[in-house]
């Protein structure tokens, strides 16, 4: 008897003609998750196995995180159907339980006996073996799931939840607006979460931002790249651009006026990095640049698709997913963004995009944008890497 992962795939088994694409994705992806452990990854278009000789609860804390994956379990290859009673009876003496189910898929047809038969008989086998115990068809404290394949049986019990989603990088890329809040990180994740591999920009503006600022974001692109592999982060120096705005544009445009300069740069590095869009983390109605009208003045200056998406969800719904995916802690630290820096007392809400083309004309915008993308910084962070700056939050 062998002990393998068992992974199912869910969402993935609905893609037909493609989905030898989508599953080589989800074996590279694993491989690459898993590579300083001992694991041998095969896979049919119904299940992938994970054979490993390493310490397996490290390999499934491993497992939870790769997205592509619906459920998956702990099972038992029984490879003489002759064998298969014993192995269950010893498999069961480690559960508690009171009451079970035992459900039986049948692949090899040419079993004569039929699912339902097959689960009778080895109900029958553990209600004569185990005492004071019973069946429950309905909610059973232990189901016990069998399947008899072509050349083996499969044993197991508990199914631990994935991730699901695609796995990352069957969807193309793009690049996310990575600011030190709580919404732009979840809204990287679940952009991970529908297959598309992630890269990050980040605005700076020293030294009205702090190097703890920064080394806030970098920290929360650690964490997106424990689900993306790893992730390039775009450092933008964006004071010369922040100071000019602020001293010429009229003071309740200078957020909609630098968000249109963001977008600008953004769509830039995005075109660089064959990024097919920028994803942020916008939620209609939150602040005063998330309006409707907001986002249309601030989204007409590039040509590139901006998905946002949170842009219907609730703060409060943003807070708990953020807990989820361990980013809230680090992204509550009182490090200041240039996005809260010179804000306005009264910012505009509805602004009106033929004044910002005007009000921009006040600046030199165009080569100050040259010339943060020129000297830009780019920042390799792996899901591997140490987090030597920890101690600094």
């Amino acid at each position: 008897m062998e002990k393998v992962i068992l992974i199912k795939y869910g969402e993935l088994s609905t893609k037909k003609d493609n989905i030898n694409f989508f599953l080589t994705k989800l074996k590279d992806n694993l491989l690459n998750i898993l590579k300083d452990l001992d694991v041998n990854i095969v896979y049919d278009l119904g299940r992938m196995f994970i054979y490993t000789n390493s310490d397996i609860n490290k390999v499934i804390d491993r497992v939870k995180n790769v997205f592509g994956i619906h459920e998956f379990n702990i099972a038992y290859i029984i490879d003489n159907k002759e064998d298969l009673n014993t192995y269950i009876l010893e498999l069961l003496k480690e559960k508690e339980f009171k009451t079970f189910k035992v459900e039986s898929k049948r692949s090899n047809k040419k079993i004569p006996k039929t699912s339902i038969e097959l689960s009778r008989d080895l109900g029958a086998l553990i209600l004569k073996n185990i005492p004071n115990i019973k069946v429950d068809v309905h909610n059973p404290d232990l189901l016990i799931n069998v399947e008899y394949r072509l050349n083996n049986i499969l044993v197991y019990f508990e199914a631990i939840k994935g991730l699901g989603g695609y796995p990352v990088g069957t969807l193309g890329k793009g690049l996310l607006m990575l600011s030190g809040g709580i919404d732009s990180p979840v809204a990287g994740f679940l952009t991970i979460k529908r297959g598309v591999k992630l890269e990050a920009i980040y605005f700076e503006s020293p030294p009205h931002t702090s190097r703890e600022a920064k080394d806030k974001v970098k920290t929360l692109a650690q964490k997106l790249a424990l689900y993306n592999n790893e992730i390039n982060l775009h450092v933008i120096n964006f004071t010369e651009i922040q100071e000019a705005i602020y001293k010429n544009i009229p003071h309740e445009y200078l957020i909609t006026i630098m968000r249109r300069m963001m977008y600008r740069i953004s769509a830039i590095i995005a075109h660089n990095r064959n990024c097919k869009v920028i994803v942020n983390g916008e939620s209609i109605g939150q602040v005063a640049s998330q309006t409707l009208t907001s986002m249309m003045a601030i989204n007409e200056v590039v040509k590139i698709p901006v998905i946002r998406p949170l842009a219907c969800f609730d703060k409060l719904d943003i807070i708990d997913l953020a807990k989820k995916i361990d980013t809230y802690e680090t992204s509550i630290l009182p490090y200041e963004d240039c996005c809260t820096i010179f804000v306005p007392k009264h910012p505009v809400i509805n602004p009106d995009k033929n004044k910002c083309a005007e009000y921009e004309k006040l600046i030199p915008y165009e080569e100050l944008i040259y010339q943060a993308i020129k000297n830009h910084e780019i920042i390799k962070i792996s899901n591997e890497d140490k987090n030597e700056y920890s101690d600094l939050l």
